[in-house]
């Protein structure tokens, strides 16, 4: 123990490596005068001072070092190959940051240990065991979990270990350790050990998830009395798996245990705390340029020491350590750029300035792209103006499809639009410079279709910020989908609140056409949205690198805009006399059900009313289960009508069909035949690349997938939807995509074995299931097959089958004791999510759960039944976009590209082509298909493709 003459000691230890990553993906890419990436050296630094600032407030450490990672190979590596194997290698402009990183450390005058073959942690854990040896408290700043076994740990002299998780700004001691992982810090070792660890390839036990590695240390105390408990243990696959891969645990118990006797580099009295010294940091931030933290340290070399963080004080229960909290983690530091000034903006009125801009442009090779136009319908809007922007307020508008605001006013001064265009169209085609939209799909379309003049322009290579932030933040906000369009964007990252369409063109009847806007008004709009995309742009970039998205945005979703651009371009023929002939019978059935009903109920109401509905099923006719809501009346919604016609309410059974029919009216038979363009004849609905959290694509105006898929009213409906003579539709459809993906990702044989071999699934499920098969153990197998993968609850399962909760949750044991790898799946899916706030498909996409740790039951209910599906359903759409952005060069490739790819909808692809050509067709959409996830991913069980021609959709199924 410290004597009373001598002072208390609190050392904190930086967990260095975990501040470079954060850093990393928190800016944008930015250089220093020489041109080197330093925006993980300017995050890393400004963090460092936040924490100096932050712990100068606070009563805290008398001593400080930053621990790093040297290395990405050590002594663990050695006793397993394939430790960290599966770690990505670091972003490329990430590397030359290093030593510039350890250079800003040494700038604050701190101490910066590395050591060859060690990791951080080791050094972090042998200074820690040092320093309490000598009664000084210690303080780790880190949330990693393998250094929560040091928390608590007191050595003789009476010193004691602690945590400061500066993300959440928490401290972590012994309580927050046995509320993570259900055993004391002491144990934490044991349970890794059983568990595994995916982020370092740790192996642990197959099988064995955090809840049953933890309860299994509870009842065993530590992990060699788990091993040895084994034998005695109920036969199953528990006892199995921990008698054959115990030397595999024991192996994991050393890999995740930590180096505490390794030398200290350093002496412990070095890492003195004193006032900073200005000049060294000064030097640093002069040599980077970085500015604003100049000002803010005084000036430069001659500021005065005071005006350095001082670092003499540590962070107490109140200090607001840290950086944002990880749901704002969204949310960049902005560069150093001017505010967005729409005075600044030019409007460009000859060929003369256009030329001016488009040499600019090719010069700066990124330019930003935006068009303005006369309606919302890519297929049916008139390009009005193209605004270009090349840096923050360097923007400009091209008016071109302006006119007067009436019969008598003229139109303003403009270029000729296919003059215009013909001098665009080298720099929006040109492969050397990038062309940046949000939403440039409609761009792309626009573009197209105005620069047929000039023989069509194909605007590439492009870039698009909406779908940038969806491959960075789906689902991250609290509003789920939200979120991704431009003013929203805006708002949530420059701090920018942008010109509303509707303040210049107004809304209702006086609404005008932004043809007629005044050009100074114009010009102030347009070049706006250009300037703010290509802020966007900037802020994005770095982003994907740093947070892991380049691989889904560079792979799938960035070439997939281009074609889906074409496919809505191309759109579909519908046959209109067919569609009006279902509308006819659809009426009369509609009538008929109608009347129908009203005979049941005694006498006429609207069937469409909620509440009209609810008190003639509830009060007039006197059913059970009846619940009003808030608004004083009952619910009358589709599970409800459901259970009623479950429990024989016939007039419940007619209103679900009125419904349907009703809905099926309005939606397709009587909405696509408003919706065929009068140029092409077909309908060209319009796919959002950003409209489903798990990264499905989703059709809109017209919505051509909630067609009912078994009914014979949605073939009906598909029957309407043909080829042009002479061509027939062919349907490519992926067969239980994701039951097969599931087989691969939860790793259960024998559901990998049943698709290698080509059975039935649900035949094979019910055999191990029930041991018999007939048509309802097989309908039984079905459901639980695709109920289980939606996280489904016992009472769901219930109602589904018609069985009790507990029935169903016997058949959810059973399937689990079957299958246990979907088990372990599941529950390693929670648990990662609930430790990352995400969960992520094969091929890296991230869908974002803000609320999977909610108090809220039905809010965390919902988002865990969301999480364990998303990467599998996530995975599938990465698959088939992956299938679409190939599909077009193979068929050129094999002398097809005539054929045009039509529609995606859910696991199908539909194409147009000749009759003729169908049998050199088929093999290669079947190709492509099944090996659209290679090489990025290897998947142990085969992609079946199924495959239909006809004159129509409905007859290609």
């Amino acid at each position: 123990m410290d004597s009373p003459a001598t002072p208390h000691r609190h050392l904190y230890l930086v967990d260095g490596s975990a501040y470079i990553f954060r850093a990393y993906h928190r800016l944008p890419p930015l250089t220093n005068p020489r041109g080197v990436p330093v925006g993980a050296v300017y995050g890393y630094t400004t963090m460092l001072w936040k924490l100096a600032e932050d712990l100068h407030k606070a009563d805290g450490p008398t001593h400080l070092a930053v621990i790093l990672d040297k290395g990405s190979t050590t002594f663990r590596n050695a006793l397993y190959d394939q430790y960290k194997a599966n770690r990505p290698p670091p972003p490329e402009d990430l590397v030359p940051q290093f030593p510039l990183i350890r250079d800003a450390t040494r700038a604050f005058s701190l101490p910066c240990i590395e050591e060859d073959d060690l990791e951080a942690d080791d050094l972090i854990a042998a200074y820690a065991r040092a320093a309490t040896a000598q009664g000084w408290d210690v303080t780790i700043v880190s949330s990693d979990k393998d250094l929560m076994q040091l928390v608590g740990q007191c050595g003789i002299g009476g010193g004691c270990v602690d945590m400061l998780d500066t993300m959440k700004n928490q401290r972590i001691g012994i309580p927050e350790v046995i509320e993570k992982f259900g055993v004391p810090p002491e144990k934490v070792g044991d349970v890794l050990a059983l568990m595994g660890d995916a982020v370092d390839n740790v192996p642990g036990i197959r099988g064995i998830g955090p809840k049953t590695a933890t309860k299994l240390i509870q009842e065993h105390g530590d992990l060699e009395s788990a091993l040895a408990a084994a034998p005695g243990m109920k036969a199953g696959k528990l006892r199995d798996s921990l008698i054959e891969q115990a030397d595999m645990a024991r192996l994991s118990r050393t890999l995740v245990a930590l180096k505490e006797d390794c030398a200290l580099p350093i002496p412990l009295e070095d890492f003195e705390l004193t006032a900073i010294p200005p000049d060294p940091l000064a030097a640093f931030l002069t040599e980077h340029g970085f500015t604003s933290l100049l000002r803010k340290l005084g000036g430069g070399a001659s500021a005065p020491a005071s005006g350095a963080p001082a670092l003499q004080a540590g962070a107490g229960a109140g200090a607001d350590a840290g950086d944002a909290p990880a749901q704002d983690a969204s949310r960049q530091p902005l560069p150093e750029w001017p505010a967005v000034e729409r005075g600044a903006y030019a409007c460009v009125q000859s060929m003369g300035e256009l030329h001016q801009w488009i040499a600019r442009a090719f010069e700066a090779r990124v330019v930003a792209v935006d068009t303005e136009t006369s309606a919302l319908d890519s297929m049916r809007a008139d390009l009005v103006g193209v605004s270009l922007a090349l840096g923050p307020n360097d923007a400009c508008y091209i008016p071109l499809g302006h006119r007067g605001s009436d019969m008598f006013s003229e139109a303003p001064l403009q270029m000729d639009k296919t003059e215009a265009l013909a001098a665009l169209k080298p720099l929006l085609e040109s492969e050397a410079v990038l062309k940046v939209g949000q939403n440039v799909k409609y761009d792309i379309t626009i573009l197209a279709r105005a620069g047929e003049a000039v023989g069509g322009i194909t605007m590439a290579p492009v870039d698009d910020t909406m779908v940038m932030s969806f491959c960075l933040d789906a689902g991250r906000s609290e509003t789920g989908l939200a979120g991704h369009g431009m003013d929203e964007l805006s708002d949530k990252h420059l701090g920018h609140a942008t010109m509303k369409f509707k303040d210049l063109c107004g809304t209702g009847k006086k609404a005008i056409s932004f043809a007629e806007v005044p050009l100074a008004d114009a010009t102030r709009y347009a070049a706006e949205d250009a300037d703010v995309t290509w802020r966007l742009h900037r802020l994005f970039a770095p982003r994907l690198a740093d947070e892991g998205g380049t691989r889904i945005y560079q792979r799938v979703d960035r070439p997939l805009v281009p074609v889906v651009a074409g496919m809505e371009r191309h759109g579909i023929k519908v046959d209109r006399a067919r569609l009006s002939g279902l509308s006819t019978e659809f009426a009369h059935s509609i009538a008929a059900l109608e009347t129908r009903i009203h005979e049941k109920c005694g006498g006429p109401f609207t069937i469409g009313s909620p509440k009209q509905l609810g008190d003639v099923l509830f009060d007039k006719l006197g059913y059970k289960g009846g619940k009003k809501g808030k608004s004083g009346q009952y619910s009358t919604d589709q599970s409800v009508l459901e259970t009623l016609a479950g429990q024989g309410a016939e007039v419940a059974t007619l209103v679900l069909e009125w419904r349907q029919l009703s809905k099926l009216k309005s939606t397709y038979t009587d909405a696509l035949q408003a919706a065929i363009n009068p140029e092409t004849g077909r309908v060209h609905t319009s796919y959002s690349l950003v409209g489903a959290q798990t990264g499905r694509l989703s059709s809109n105006d017209p919505n051509l997938q909630n067609i009912p898929i078994r009914t014979e009213i949605g073939r009906q409906i598909r029957d309407a939807f043909v080829a042009e003579p002479g061509n027939v539709l062919l349907a490519a459809d992926y067969s239980q995509i994701e039951l097969r993906l599931a087989a691969h990702m939860a790793d259960v044989p024998a559901l990998k074995d049943a698709f290698a071999q080509g059975e039935d699934i649900h035949a094979r499920t019910a055999m191990e299931m029930f041991g018999v098969v007939d048509r309802d153990t097989r309908g039984r197998a079905k459901t639980i097959n695709f109920a289980i993968l939606y996280g489904i609850s016992r009472w769901g399962l219930g109602g589904r089958l018609g069985v009790t909760a507990e029935e169903a949750q016997a058949m959810i044991d059973r399937y689990f004791e079957r299958f246990p790898g979907i088990q372990r799946y599941i529950l390693e899916t929670l648990e990662q999510v609930r430790e990352r706030g995400y969960s992520e498909t094969l091929f890296g996409r991230k869908t974002w759960f803000p609320r999977i740790n909610s108090k809220n039951q039905a809010e965390r209910q919902g988002s865990e039944r969301a999480a364990i599906n998303a990467p599998i359903q996530g995975t599938s759409a990465d698959i088939i976009k992956r299938a679409m952005v190939r599909m077009m060069p193979a068929l050129e490739a094999a002398g097809l590209g005539h054929v045009r790819m039509l529609l995606q909808v859910h696991d199908e692809l539909v194409f147009e082509l000749p009759e003729a050509d169908v049998e050199r067709a088929r093999p290669v959409i079947e190709a492509v298909m099944a090996r659209a996830a290679e090489p990025a991913v290897s998947l142990t069980v085969p992609l079946g493709v199924e495959i239909g021609t006809g004159p129509s959709w409905g007859a290609a199924h």
